[in-house]
């Protein structure tokens, strides 16, 4: 009777571990799982900020921003309710500029150009509709804020995946990249435009290109 008890004891013992395994082998790593919805924030070490206008008609004088933070309401399951809000400092640009007699940097961020003031130091972002125009791509209409004066903007935007984690990550991890433009005379900057008719100046339009990462540390990990 005993010997049969725990017979019965350890075949139920093996089934439920073999239950378990097979269950465990049919759940994916949590690096091959889907991002899960949630507040992510900027990892600036992984974004990009960049900007391109024309100079003299010649090439795109192309300059970077060196500082960004944003928050993002990510659902994949409901993207077209997601949020986004982001904050730029203007002082952070960097043109490598390769001469020293001047502060490119300095003329840039300051009232020539984009009049970063102690008053008004960012540019901002605060995105207010989400229109799908493919199955990993939107287009992200916001307010821009930019020399004390707001206006829309629109971003084509790109989701290139995430994951739920990584046992070398701080957390969920989504991926974007983004493209858009603005003339810069809508936001009052029109030192050096061309004059009609012409290309010899600092053009009007702006090419903006984002790519960014955000990470949510506090996602669940099952």
């Amino acid at each position: 009777m005993r010997r049969a008890a725990r017979s019965t004891a350890a075949f139920a013992f093996s089934a439920f571990a073999a239950w378990a395994i097979a269950a465990a082998a049919q759940e994916p790593p949590i690096y091959e799982r889907p991002a899960p919805a949630g507040r992510y924030t900027l990892d600036p070490a992984h974004t990009s900020v960049l900007f391109r206008v024309s100079h003299l008609g010649f090439s795109m004088f192309t300059g970077r921003f060196l500082e960004a933070e944003a928050t993002l309401d990510f659902d994949p399951a409901a993207p077209g309710t997601m949020r986004v809000s982001a904050r730029v400092p203007i002082a952070s640009v960097e043109t490598h500029y390769p001469g020293d007699d001047i502060d490119f940097n300095a003329m840039v961020a300051g009232p020539e150009f984009l009049n970063a003031t102690p008053e008004a130091p960012d540019m901002t972002f605060e995105s207010t509709a989400v229109v799908l125009t493919g199955e990993r791509t939107a287009d992200v209409t916001g307010d821009l804020t930019l020399n004390g004066l707001t206006r829309p903007v629109t971003l084509a935007v790109t989701f290139n995946g995430g994951y739920a984690g990584h046992p070398l990550d701080a957390g969920a991890r989504i991926g974007f990249s983004a493209t858009g433009a603005i003339s810069r005379s809508d936001f009052g900057v029109d030192f050096g435009l061309p004059a009609p008719g012409s290309t010899l100046g600092v053009g009007d339009r702006v090419e903006i290109i984002i790519e960014a990462e955000f990470l949510n540390p506090d996602a669940p990990k099952d």
